[in-house]
């Protein structure tokens, strides 16, 4: 792998999604060519996510209401590629001594920052069902990734669980590329989302977007429900999801038959890169979350690091374009770059909407930890290693572990390919259930290095 052009002053972006992109536009206007890193085949990151070349589908297909949006966080970004280095396909897999380790074709390289921009995004939050490791159980970015990535669906016949807005959003985006949906189930009470209202006016038309979502699939005949409890998703090994049972909010029992699931609630921020880059983390207890400390303009506790988009906070696509361009103005500013004062107060501004705008999310579609903390013991809580909530609070009753790090070594839990992304929300519930302790005293699943497998036969650059 070629490495980027040097200067006293390189700054790496992690990410090509909105953040990504809006950061190297900033840094790029003010003279400094960044190297962005970027661990799809094309930028867009998950939400403008692009279609393969030679697939042909329009913006509006593709993107729906965010369309206009996806077309110029693209168009940008195709206008930057003279001024920047571009490693696509590379993945960041470990940060450490002021310098970034990436991973490409089997090569390993370690490249030197000035300033470090973390877009890295989030990923699906997920909650334990009995038989959600059948064949045919995806996460809901999964399923996008299949109408966006391969233009096809993840079954003939889906069932969507979990809740957020997200949850419709790839339910209506399966309804209108023709696929059958066979019915939307969230989690979280009505009740709950007439309460949020008054947050969520914060942004009125996203708040609009999301109600023309949920009708639509209603007129076009989808079940959707909410306050539902899942039961189980039934199937055999043989043949993968046949059917999902829920408890519906009235208290009745209905069945739902499918052949593929999408399961999400809400998301939960890619925060490896910023452990590993040692920021200090902290507890919200509003959404769950462990999330790494910065102050507003993104600027994180580690020297020379920044975080912006959902990675540091999930606050949303659009605003991710926002904390974007304020992490470069803020890695700007501390390499004694001018910066514009009146852009970064409007900035703020906006940034100050979409938070209210997530607290309404998360007040709306909140975390349900309490169906994590009551799985049976036969439920499978990570899926890589096949570990089952029986052997979790074992871990805890009988091996004495106090925090979800030591139920780790104990169990093998978050020890699998996707390093805890899956299980570790639930499984930190879990250990908190049986040592009877609050979330945020059972801990977290601290980042390791490598972020992700690499190969073994992987040799350093330049051997």
């Amino acid at each position: 792998m070629a490495g980027p052009q040097m200067t006293g002053q390189r700054v790496i972006v992690v990410g090509a999604g909105p953040a990504g992109v809006r950061a190297a536009e900033a840094l790029v206007a003010a003279g400094l060519r960044p190297l962005v890193i970027d661990e799809g085949r094309r930028d867009g990151g998950q939400i403008y996510r692009r279609q393969p070349e030679g697939f042909t589908r329009g913006y509006q297909a593709l993107y729906g209401t965010e369309a206009v949006r996806a077309r110029a966080a693209h168009e940008t970004f195709d206008a930057l590629k003279e001024s920047i280095d571009y490693w696509p396909e590379t993945l960041v897999w470990n940060v450490s001594e002021g310098q970034v380790w990436t991973h490409r074709d089997g090569i390993a390289d370690a490249v030197p920052y000035a300033a470090l921009i973390v877009c890295a995004g989030a990923t699906d939050r997920l909650l334990p069902v009995k038989g959600w490791n059948l064949a045919g159980c995806y996460s809901l970015g999964g399923a996008q990734i299949a109408l966006k990535a391969q233009a096809c669906a993840i079954g003939r016949k889906v069932a969507f669980l979990g809740t957020g807005p997200l949850l419709y959003l790839v339910a209506s985006q399966y309804l209108k590329a023709g696929a059958n949906v066979a019915a939307v189930l969230d989690t979280a009470p009505l009740s709950a989302r007439i309460a949020a209202l008054p947050k969520l006016a914060a942004q009125p038309d996203l708040l609009w977007t999301g109600a023309k979502l949920t009708l639509a699939l209603k007129r076009a005949g989808v079940p959707v429900l909410s306050g539902v409890t899942p039961i189980a998703i039934e199937g055999s090994p043989e043949t993968g999801v046949s059917a999902v049972r829920v408890r519906t909010a009235s208290g009745s029992e209905r069945a739902f038959e499918c052949d593929a699931m999408g399961m999400g609630w809400h998301l939960r921020p890619e925060t490896q890169i910023a452990d590993l880059a040692r920021c200090a983390f902290g507890f919200d207890a509003k959404t769950g979350h462990w999330l790494p400390e910065c102050d507003e303009d993104g600027r994180a506790s580690a020297p020379q690091v920044y975080l912006a988009g959902d990675g540091a906070r999930i606050l949303g696509a659009r605003c991710a374009e926002v904390t974007g361009e304020l992490a470069a103005m803020a890695a700007l500013a501390d390499l004694g770059r001018a910066i514009d004062t009146d852009r970064r107060r409007a900035l703020l501004s906006a940034k100050a909407g979409y938070r209210r705008f997530a607290d309404g999310l998360a007040q709306a579609f909140p975390w349900r930890g309490d169906l994590a903390r009551a799985v049976s013991d036969d439920t499978v809580v990570c899926r890589c290693e096949n570990v089952t909530a029986g052997t979790l609070r074992a871990s805890v009753t009988v091996g004495g572990a106090t925090e979800a790090n030591r139920a780790k070594a104990y169990s093998r839990v978050g020890m699998g390919r996707c390093q805890g992304r899956y299980c570790g929300a639930a499984g930190a519930e879990i250990v908190a259930e049986a040592r009877g302790c609050s979330l945020e005293a059972a801990g977290r699943l601290r980042g390791q290095a490598p972020v992700k497998p690499i190969g073994l036969s992987t040799r350093r650059a330049g051997a």
